[in-house]
């Protein structure tokens, strides 16, 4: 009986042996496959030209007041299976007017929406004339909605879009009723996980009324949502121009340029035959002369020269900055007949870069800038071209001539604008603090990246691409995760450096490797060694010197900082005054202007242009205060100092006036008999 139950036991602990040893095995190679990640191919963007008119298009805007719903927090997909889009949403539940584009979160008074995770859903009515019915084909398109969109068009669906911050568009000419009033439904989810560009957790957490919807993310800026960017409705052509791409050069010390255009047709002409339709270009110089032509070949692509070319330079680099030339493509049919017309804006410049430096039209470049955010009191992250206006006006009267799109792309209309007034732009996709490497979140950020240099790829002012803020670049499987990002984002442009904003220690870093040039944020006398600006100005040369050792690239200090609340003064300075920021700035520049003797050193970027709304946090005083700017708008003393700074290495390195009023007059040191008056006093 012993001898059995023994024996009995022997066979239970093997089978328990057994049993433990195949889940250690399936945990190990469920690990193990989380850590292979494959390099996919991801779905193209095809179209998304910026809705202009011409004499072959109209354009028409659906901004403006919407009516509005928020969904249950606990039952975010109620809308769907209540069908709310076959019908006014006014039928389904109480509305509310919303503004378009806008974020919802400020526009009321209410916590609960400020907070709000999950759906909330818009409608709106609008006519579309009987003409729009002839020979013509209908397009809705949205600038962009925050963070994943459904859209309806009369209670039929019309297009899905996942991806904050980027256009999307779809054909809705079957859809719509000519002549008659129609309604359009989006449904909105603002919802962040760790497979979402950027990520997020969602987390069920008990409250005095049961249970709280909790969204958490570790980047440093409010989650605003809703449709944040205008919503268009275009005509075109039944056989349109679909997409115009070009590059351009100068060569012959940048007297003569080059305009190299491919361009894609559409439509029941372009898939009949194709080789009866070419493209007629003319490019116009801001004067209105045109100054060179060319009819395409067979494949709608070929080339245009410019004598006497008149180069785009970025702001303070050349008395003309920004300069810009008009680009009318013509689409025609074997008969000579015409079919579509599309102009844009181009700027002839030439990109190149080495192991040291960076070089526009042949002359290197020192970057001075900022990171920003698209962020305002009241409409959050919503397009307001009177603040696009006036920030605009702040960076040039500050002498900066770039900045980063922290940490997003940008609207169209401030990329338009950056190209008029020569100002560099870093386009950065929506990555940020990204973490938990993966399969699902691989596809979806090279497909942020795809969608943005589809968008932004014809900008001049684009001068590089940033595929990631703060990723965890130490993390295991870094490595092969950004080789693929940053071969996936040279594959689609290859004419413009790729970077990304490394905050991981040198030591650790996996993907300086795969980058062009390298970026780091460092936060010396503020995260590390709070208020010691003694410990600032060696860190930040022994820091650069040590990335640039290791990987043999251009370094530029994306990011440094303080935070500051204006009208705070304290002597001898302390952390939050204004004399701490001003004093912390000071030892920054002293590092930049030691680093810059080593010629490989290339740009330092302020964090931030302006204080901006952040998640509610002990550490957060109604917001990231690290702007030179107010919220508002307005300078704090720092922004004098980096005034003085921007424009005085503006005068060294591109020899640009000084404006009047830079210095305050203080005293005329002639009139004193004793007292040394020379160069060496200024």
């Amino acid at each position: 009986m012993q001898l059995r139950i023994r024996l009995t036991c022997r066979k239970f602990e093997i089978w328990a042996l057994w049993l433990f040893s195949l889940v250690i095995g399936l945990y190990i190679l469920n690990f193990t496959l989380a850590l292979i990640i494959l390099n996919k191919d991801v779905k193209t963007t095809r179209g998304m030209l910026y809705p202009r008119e011409s004499e072959t298009r109209e354009v028409r805007s659906l901004d403006g007041i919407w009516n509005f719903v928020c969904s249950d927090e606990a039952n975010p997909t109620q809308g769907i299976r209540d069908n709310w889009f076959s019908n006014d949403l006014s039928k389904s539940r109480p509305i509310i007017p919303m503004p378009v584009p806008a974020s919802y979160n400020d526009i009321t008074t209410e916590q609960a929406l400020r907070d709000h995770v999950g759906t909330v859903w818009y409608d709106r009515k609008f006519f579309v004339p009987r003409s729009w019915a002839k020979d013509q084909r209908v397009w809705l398109r949205f600038g962009s909605v925050h963070y994943e969109a459904f859209v309806w068009i009369n209670g039929e669906s019309a297009v899905k879009h996942e991806m904050g911050h980027l256009p999307f568009e779809t054909e809705v000419t079957h859809l719509l009723k000519y002549g008659a009033e129609n309604r359009i439904t989006v449904m909105c989810d603002n919802a962040l996980i760790q497979t979402t560009v950027p990520q997020g957790k969602i987390s069920e957490v008990a409250n005095d009324g049961g249970v709280a919807i909790i969204q958490s993310y570790t980047f440093d800026f409010f989650n605003y949502a809703g449709i944040h960017r205008s919503v268009h409705l275009y005509t075109t052509p039944k056989t349109f121009i679909e997409e115009v791409e070009i590059q351009t050069k100068l060569t012959d010390n940048n007297s003569v340029g080059y305009v190299d255009y491919s361009v894609v047709v559409n439509g029941t002409a372009a898939n009949e035959a194709d080789n009866s339709l070419y493209v007629r270009l003319q490019l116009y110089n801001r004067e209105g002369e045109l100054v060179a032509n060319s009819t395409s070949d067979s494949k709608l692509s070929g080339s245009l020269k410019v004598q006497n070319a008149n180069p785009w330079w970025p702001y303070l680099m050349h008395s003309d900055p920004g300069y810009l030339y008009e680009l009318e493509i013509k689409l025609h049919a074997a008969n000579e007949q015409l079919l579509d017309v599309y102009r844009l804006s181009v700027g002839l410049r030439s990109l190149s870069w080495t192991n040291t430096t960076f070089l526009i039209n042949g002359k290197p470049i020192y970057f001075r800038g900022f990171g920003r955010h698209e962020d305002a009191d009241v409409r959050g992250k919503g397009l307001d071209n009177a603040l696009m206006v006036r920030d605009f006006n702040l960076i040039k009267w500050i002498g900066a001539n770039a900045y980063r799109t922290s940490h997003y792309p940008y609207s169209e209309e401030s990329m338009q604008f950056a190209d008029q007034h020569g100002i560099m732009i870093i386009d950065e996709c929506p990555s940020v603090d990204t973490e938990n490497y993966n399969q699902a979140l691989l596809g979806k950020h090279k497909s942020s990246i795809e969608q943005l240099i589809h968008r932004d790829r014809n900008h001049p002012s684009v001068v590089m691409w940033s595929i990631a803020n703060e990723p965890r670049t130490g993390q295991l499987n870094a490595d092969t995760y950004f080789q693929f990002v940053a071969n996936y984002t040279r594959s689609l442009d290859s004419s413009r450096p790729v970077t990304a904003a490394i905050a991981t220690p040198w030591t650790d870093d996996k993907a300086g490797k795969y980058l062009d040039i390298i970026s780091f944020n460092r936060y010396n006398a503020w995260y590390s060694n709070t208020g010691r600006v003694d410990m600032v100005t060696q860190r930040v040369i022994d820091e650069a010197t040590a990335w640039h050792k290791k990987y043999g690239k251009p370094v530029l200090m994306a990011e440094y900082g303080a935070d500051t609340l204006e009208g705070l003064h304290l002597q001898p300075s302390y952390v939050w005054s204004e004399e701490f920021q001003t004093e912390l700035f000071s030892k920054h520049f002293k590092a930049f202007d030691a680093l810059r003797r080593k010629k490989w050193f290339i740009g330092e970027f302020v964090w931030n242009f302006a204080d901006f709304k952040t998640p509610q946090s002990y550490t957060r005083v109604g917001g990231n205060k690290k702007g030179i700017f107010t919220r508002a708008r307005q300078p704090k003393a720092a922004a004098h100092l980096l005034r003085q700074r921007y424009f005085a290495l503006g005068r060294e390195v591109d020899q640009c006036n000084l404006p009047e009023d830079l210095f305050t007059y203080i005293v005329d040191m002639s009139m004193g008999g004793n007292i040394k008056n020379d160069s060496s006093d200024l």
